[in-house]
């Protein structure tokens, strides 16, 4: 198992580690032998000394019985805001409809994932993917141009400047019937175009 002998660990598990032990009354030595580890290498880590490999973590924290969620809540909270920066918007195109994306899902946010992307549908065309249906719920805001909103069996006219939502479990299909571009902000939930990993 490798360490890296940082003089400072980027992020700080030594104290979550060393309070947990203590309040379980642990030893170092008996933590260090049920991890596989030297004692020295777990109190090094402990008082941040070095920053443990992810497996040396992985294995104290299934000695100690920690939630991986509480070691990198520290992290969590130092990286609140994702930007994108418009050269890194990732696009796909479906049948002539354009989808940019405006945000990443985040796949820790585990079955409330959410993406957010710029719809651009050319005259006289639609969206497809939603015409059967699936889990979760869409909102959108139309930029530019006008069109209509299949819903089940009902039509519902849009139109720049309209706000939109509705539970994505019924059929649902946008379509542009205008001379212009429509244009739309899209958010679903959970994620179904666009995945982080891609």
């Amino acid at each position: 198992m490798t360490v890296s002998q940082n003089k400072k660990a980027p992020y700080h598990f030594g104290e979550k580690l060393r309070s947990v032990r203590e309040r379980k009354g642990y030893t170092l030595k008996v933590v260090a032998q049920r991890a596989g580890v030297s004692e020295s290498l777990v109190s090094q880590i402990e008082r941040n000394r070095v920053s443990p490999a992810i497996d040396t973590l992985l294995a104290l924290a299934e000695v100690l019985d920690i939630n991986l969620e509480f070691l990198f809540e520290e992290y969590r909270k130092k990286h609140p805001v994702e930007i994108i920066g418009a050269e890194e918007r990732r696009s796909v195109e479906e049948d002539g409809v354009r989808y940019e994306e405006i945000v990443h899902p985040n796949s820790d946010d585990g079955s409330h994932t959410m993406e957010s992307y710029l719809i651009t549908i050319p005259p006289h065309s639609q969206t497809h993917r939603g015409s059967y249906g699936h889990i979760g719920r869409e909102t959108g805001f139309v930029l530019s141009g006008k069109g209509e909103l299949h819903y089940e069996q009902n039509v519902y006219p849009i139109k720049a400047g309209d706000g939109i939502s509705f539970s994505a479990g019924a059929p649902h299909v946008l379509v542009n019937n205008g001379d212009q571009e429509l244009k739309a902000v899209w958010t679903v939930t959970p994620s179904q175009r666009f995945n982080k990993q891609d």
